[in-house]
């Protein structure tokens, strides 16, 4: 068995109500639309199950596709969207629980008492296995202080917290532009924002404060695995400019908390590419996902690619056995 641990959905009663939200700002509602439309089985259920059905050893974790709530809605509205998106889901599990063995609670980030109560209903009463946060808050990094409870419940919980990047593309490239261009902001923005708070989140001591803690993170970690000879180096100079041994608040090298992350391989194929991966996060904390469906078939071609890449790695069988189930069974008690 194969489970996807990254995958996308805009279940449809949510989708209704974000695109009428979404009217107010026409320049975002086009936006979101082209892009869902162009996918859809992110919520046409019967393209869905057509994809997988050429997949049949393969189960999905959903998760809640694009936009991050905070980007579009006031507070009070994104508590609402996210509960109609984490009910849809329950719903889908339910219906089908061996092709999604499970969902991850969408939350209203920009309230946090709001996020802690649907993260808590979510699991205790949806059977939600973790939740999934972006790699900022309307501009705050993971880091701040206010988003320490809900790292403390999800290690009370010990249930992972999901790391989806986003930049914006109206973020530009260089200062004398307006906008980013050429899908820079998606293609290698998000890379960087995913890489940016994996380290202020290392460098908050999150694995001091909460030692059982477990993020998994989207597409491969980053940059952290390719550079990981870079960040060895720097961080030794720094250390050797300051006299230290460690970084204030850390009892151990940085490099070693990026190691404490969790990642998946949804990066499209690319041998090399996951094989980085792999030696970097090791064989237990490297899951196998796609990001379905967001490929021009729809999924299939995510899921082929993926699947083409880890078996072309000829690891052991125990390995790939992990990669593939075993990980995420374990990280989410199934």
């Amino acid at each position: 068995m194969k489970i996807d641990i990254y995958t996308h959905a805009a279940p449809p009663r949510y989708k209704e109500r974000l695109y009428k939200y979404l009217e107010r700002k026409p320049p975002a509602h086009a936006s979101v639309k082209a892009f869902w439309e162009m996918h859809l089985s992110l919520t046409d259920q019967k393209e869905r199950m057509r994809v997988l059905s050429g997949f049949e050893d393969v189960a999905q974790v959903l998760t809640c596709s694009l936009p991050p709530l905070d980007e579009i809605v006031n507070p009070k509205e994104g508590a609402e969207l996210a509960k109609i998106a984490n009910d849809e889901m329950a719903e889908w599990v339910a219906k089908d629980p061996k092709k999604y063995v499970a969902a991850i609670a969408n939350l209203p980030l920009t309230d946090v008492e709001a996020s802690l109560r649907e993260a808590e209903r979510a699991i205790k009463e949806l059977g939600f296995k973790g939740v999934q946060i972006f790699t900022s808050v309307k501009g705050k990094p993971l880091s701040s202080e206010e988003f320490m409870p809900l790292y403390k419940m999800m290690s009370d919980f010990d249930l992972p917290i999901w790391i989806h990047p986003f930049r914006r593309s109206s973020t530009p490239d260089y200062p004398t532009e307006q906008s980013s261009l050429h899908q820079i902001a998606i293609l290698f923005g998000w890379p960087y924002e995913t890489t940016l708070a994996m380290t202020r989140l290392v460098f908050a001591g999150i694995f001091e404060k909460f030692p059982t803690l477990k993020f998994i993170t989207h597409h491969l970690g980053g940059m952290i695995p390719y550079y990981a000879g870079r960040i060895v180096v720097h961080y030794d100079e720094g250390l050797e400019r300051l006299g230290q041994k460690v970084f204030q608040g850390l009892k151990k090298h940085p490099i070693e908390y990026f190691k404490m992350f969790y990642s998946d391989t949804a990066i499209n194929g690319n041998v090399s590419g996951v094989r980085c991966g792999y030696d970097f996060f090791g064989e237990d904390r490297l899951l196998f996902g796609t990001d379905m469906p967001f490929d021009i078939e729809n999924g299939a071609a995510g899921l082929r690619q993926t699947i083409e890449a880890i078996e072309a790695m000829n690891l052991p069988e125990p390995s790939k056995k992990k990669i593939y189930e075993g990980n995420a069974r374990r990280l989410l008690h199934l």
